[in-house]
């Protein structure tokens, strides 16, 4: 059929949602300032201000990211990955600032075999299978 049809199901998302909850002057402020034009919605200004925050506190951010050897941004693990480490005899240390990510093709045996320890600062994208047979090595 059609070679040049993109399956969009298998893109990963780029963000995360999370929620938070506001007191209603806090809200209201907030609100103010997008009617006032500072701001596109809500979420602009939530966002602003994460990154301002966290631009403020970037050398501890850096400090710590050196410390506790993580690894920024990233990082996904194919089943190629595991099964190398597996024909090595290497156990992984899964330490991610960021996105870290297993193949939807990794079995969870392949993940138990492979994988010592999961610590992940951000989001972990994995099969519901292999996260419940990493659960006892997540951090």
């Amino acid at each position: 059929m059609a070679l040049n049809v993109l399956d969009l199901r298998l893109k990963q998302p780029e963000t995360e949602k999370i929620t938070i909850n506001l007191g209603f002057v806090d809200l209201g402020q907030v609100d103010l300032m997008v009617q006032e034009g500072f701001y596109s919605n809500r979420t602009d200004f939530i966002r602003t201000a994460i990154r301002n925050q966290l631009e403020r506190h970037a050398d501890v951010v850096k400090q710590s990211t050196a410390r506790k050897s993580l690894e920024l941004g990233l990082r996904n693990y194919s089943r190629e990955d595991l099964e190398a480490a597996q024909r090595a005899g290497e156990m992984l240390h899964i330490n991610v600032l960021g996105l870290a990510s297993i193949g939807q093709d990794v079995t969870a045996d392949l993940a138990r075999a492979t994988i010592a320890s999961v610590s992940v600062l951000g989001a972990l994208h994995a099969s519901p299978s292999v996260k419940a047979a990493l659960a006892d090595r997540m951090r």
